[in-house]
């Protein structure tokens, strides 16, 4: 039911009349980051957070979903960022946008990139690849409430991370993988029993 949609998206974008549109910010092109600016980043907020750790701890920002049309879901974003969602025509989707299980998939599969590369950067390990896989087990009888002991989310996940680097061996990289995947947000949020809060408002 979580179906797989390994071709790229891209989320439409209306047209404007771009005479009378300030330059947005958030659409710039931005910089590439060395791995020294990276790791001369993560040092700073090391030594910020030593100092200050009651600095560490924020609310995160929000992902407003709201229904769009059949069951196609528009989440939005700060910074105008915005993502559509889609479900298989099996339950009444169209297949026209990633599914929300993807999303999390691809969530986890680009954040531990993305802690791997960080780590790589502290350490000074030059990545000449890098791939993260991400796949899933899912009883699809969970989302639809059959059966009460049938979960909804996946049974099980499994990732899958390659990479070469021509200064660091297997081991060193293993170490580097390993640390990533112990702290990676996204993976810590589904290993972890996290604590959920729901309100409900009608308007």
């Amino acid at each position: 039911m979580w179906e797989h949609f390994p071709v790229p998206f891209s989320v439409p974008v209306p047209e404007r009349n771009l005479d009378s549109v300030q330059a947005d910010p958030a659409r710039e092109v931005i910089a590439v980051m060395t791995q020294s600016d990276i790791a001369q980043a993560i040092a700073k907020l090391r030594q910020r957070l030593g100092d200050s750790p009651e600095a560490a701890r924020s609310r995160d920002s929000k992902a407003i979903a709201v229904l769009d049309d059949g069951l196609r879901v528009r989440v939005y974003g700060p910074r105008g960022w915005s993502q559509q969602t889609d479900m298989a025509p099996s339950v009444g989707g169209q297949g026209s946008a990633p599914s929300p299980g993807w999303l999390l998939r691809s969530a986890a599969a680009s954040c531990l990139a993305t802690l791997i590369a960080m780590r790589a950067a502290e350490t000074g390990v030059m990545l000449s690849r890098l791939e993260v896989e991400v796949d899933s087990e899912s009883d699809d009888r969970g989302l639809l409430g059959i059966g009460p002991d049938v979960p909804p989310g996946p049974l099980g996940m499994r990732t899958v991370v390659r990479l070469a680097s021509a200064n660091a061996d297997e081991a060193d990289l293993g170490d580097l993988v390993r640390w990533a995947d112990e702290h990676s947000p996204v993976d810590d949020a589904v290993r972890r029993a996290v604590p959920v809060e729901l309100a409900i408002n009608v308007v």
